[in-house]
Parts: C-alpha cells; sequence; structure tokens
C-alpha cells in the first residue's frame, strides 16, 4: 500500500519515508505545496499524513480540498495539539489526529488500523452474483457496463436477497427487513418497490434477474 507524506520539513519527512518503509508501505511525497491536493490525487496513494503547519496554506485547508473529491483515509500528523486543533480536524474530514512528537510504533499501529478498517469495509461493500454488482456504499448496481441508482428499499430488497442467493426469500421477511417496524405495511407497498426495481434492472440488461416463486417470495 502506498502513504503519502504532507510534510515541509525534510527530515521529518526522510525520518517518516524510513520508518514506513520498514513496514512495507511504499511512500510518495511532494515540496510543490500550492498544488499538494493535485500530486495527492494523482498519486492514488492509500493514505495521507498530513502536517497542519505548511507552505502557501494549511493542513485544514488541504483536509477539505481531499476531502471534496476523495475518502482517502487521512491521518494528520502535527506539532499542534491541542483539542480544538484535534476537532477541527476530525470536524473536516480527518480520520485520526497524533501529536508530535509520535511513537513510532503508536503511528504505525493506527495506519494499520484505520487502513484495515476501512479498505475491508469498503470490500464488504460490494457483493456480486450472476454478472451484477451491488455496490452498498454507492447504493447502486452495475450489470456489464451499465449502472443504475437505487433507492434505500430497492438497495435492501438486492442486498437481503444477493446475501442469500440461490434461497426463496418470504415477502414478510423483505417486509420485515426493509421497515423493521410493528406497524403493518400494506403488501402492495412491497409490490411497488419490486416492480420499480424490475424495471431498473431491465434498463441495464438484467431483465429476469429477480425471479418471483409464486406463493412463496423472491430470489436471484
Amino acid at each position: 500500500m502506498k502513504i503519502f507524506i504532507v510534510e515541509d520539513e525534510a527530515e521529518i519527512r526522510r525520518e517518516l519515508s524510513v520508518l514506513l518503509q520498514k513496514y512495507g508501505y511504499a511512500c510518495e511525497s511532494s515540496t510543490d505545496f500550492a498544488r499538494i491536493t493535485d500530486h495527492i490525487l494523482k498519486a492514488e496513494a492509500d493514505l495521507v499524513l498530513l502536517d497542519i503547519n505548511l507552505p502557501c496554506q494549511d493542513g485544514y485547508t488541504i483536509c477539505r480540498e481531499i476531502r471534496e473529491k476523495s475518502d482517502i483515509p487521512i491521518i494528520v500528523l502535527t506539532s499542534r495539539n491541542t483539542d480544538l486543533d484535534e476537532l477541527m480536524s476530525l470536524n473536516i474530514g480527518a480520520d485520526d489526529f497524533i501529536s508530535k512528537p509520535y511513537h513510532a510504533q503508536v503511528l504505525t499501529a493506527r495506519i494499520q488500523k484505520l487502513l484495515k478498517r476501512t479498505y475491508e469495509a469498503q470490500a464488504n461493500a460490494v457483493l456480486t452474483h450472476k454478472g451484477l454488482t451491488l455496490n452498498l456504499l454507492k447504493a447502486a448496481a452495475a450489470y456489464g457496463d451499465q449502472e443504475i441508482d437505487l433507492t434505500k428499499n430497492e438497495l435492501g430488497i438486492l442486498r437481503l436477497l444477493i446475501v442469500n442467493k440461490g434461497n426463496v426469500i418470504p415477502r414478510d421477511a423483505i417486509i420485515d427487513e426493509l421497515w423493521q417496524s410493528e406497524e403493518f405495511i400494506d403488501e402492495n407497498t412491497l409490490n411497488v418497490n419490486i416492480v420499480r426495481l424490475r424495471k431498473k434492472l431491465s434498463e441495464i440488461g438484467a431483465a429476469g434477474y429477480l425471479e418471483t416463486k409464486r406463493g412463496l417470495g423472491y430470489r436471484v
């Protein structure tokens, strides 16, 4: 995995690179701080270590710019160690905050934990079955080179059926999963969602993907 280091002090930048490379990470950095966000996004790194006190613009500005275009994990690593600095960093999109001087093992442990949490979650958020890819984070389904956006209920129906692929899921079980309420839900409400979902699947070439087992329920 690659880590992009945003640090203006050359010695600290070098120390971080040596440390992280010992743990098997590739490292990249740039001293072009006026365009540092562009360099970060172009690098396609897996995580950013971001200082706050920087030339041209501060780390807060850079963090905001990154978050406008990417969900890449960001750890703020800075000598500014007040509660306000930490709060501001987390509020504008940083995932973690570590004060300098840092403990090497603590830093690497926090990096490992954040990478695992981020990328395992992303992997678990994508389900595939019979050529259809369901992205739970994007609330979208793709078939071939075509993609559709899904409503919350449409996403819930497909997720439940794909997780239980091959098995028939009763209508009552789908209703319970979607609405999770003691209130009575008219079955027509489910019918409307099923019809709309089938129409969307047909639009991307997946007509017939959702099967009806009369008197029993649905399966994929």
